[in-house]
């Protein structure tokens, strides 16, 4: 007998896919998005909505799961890892003294991820806010070879990081997840 859940899915059009096409919110009709900008923010919101749907239908306990061992990530750690980071990234932009942790000391998104109804609403919470104030500093900068802050950071260049970090943590998730319950998909 294994402690492994039995894999499975939701979808019944493609055995790959986290749910049918047609209950898919990331899908869209027709063609994506004009311009370098809005094709950046159209991937983003993609990756978004994808961490959001691998933790849905999870109780606290699950979600705090470091289920992937020796690793010490879990569904909500990269949560609250990801609302630390969106807060990160707005001192890029123009150097103000750094805003303090949300969770503490380095790490502490991973550490503090426990299994308790309220850190995971507080997790949530803190990441849609999080996104919202780096989304809209973000809008004050129409020239994304725009360089700033102390490194001299293009705007190309953070839109694209943040993008490459939701795609990465995605990744992770999907593997946390199915270690959790089984379900895959993309």
């Amino acid at each position: 007998m294994s402690d492994r859940p039995e894999r499975w899915t939701e979808a019944t059009v493609y055995p790959d896919m986290w749910v049918d096409p047609d209950k898919d919110p990331r899908d869209n009709d027709g063609p994506g998005p004009e311009g370098e900008a809005a094709t950046l923010a159209d991937y983003l919101t993609t990756f978004r909505l994808t961490l959001r749907m691998k933790c849905e239908g999870l109780d606290a306990e699950q979600l705090a799961r470091r289920s992937v061992p020796p690793s010490t990530m879990s569904l909500l750690g990269l949560v609250r890892h990801l609302a630390e980071v969106e807060r990160d990234w707005r001192t890029w932009l123009d150097d103000p003294e750094p805003l303090p942790k949300l969770y503490g000391v380095r790490d502490g998104d991973f550490d503090g991820a426990v299994a308790d109804p309220a850190v995971v609403e507080g997790a949530f919470r803190d990441l849609e806010r999080e996104q919202a104030a780096t989304d809209a500093a973000l809008a004050a900068y129409e020239d994304l070879g725009r360089r700033v802050g102390k490194d001299g950071i293009s705007i190309r260049e953070l839109l694209v990081h943040r993008v490459e970090e939701y795609a990465r943590h995605c990744g992770h998730a999907d593997l946390l997840r199915e270690c959790v319950d089984g379900r895959v998909g993309q």
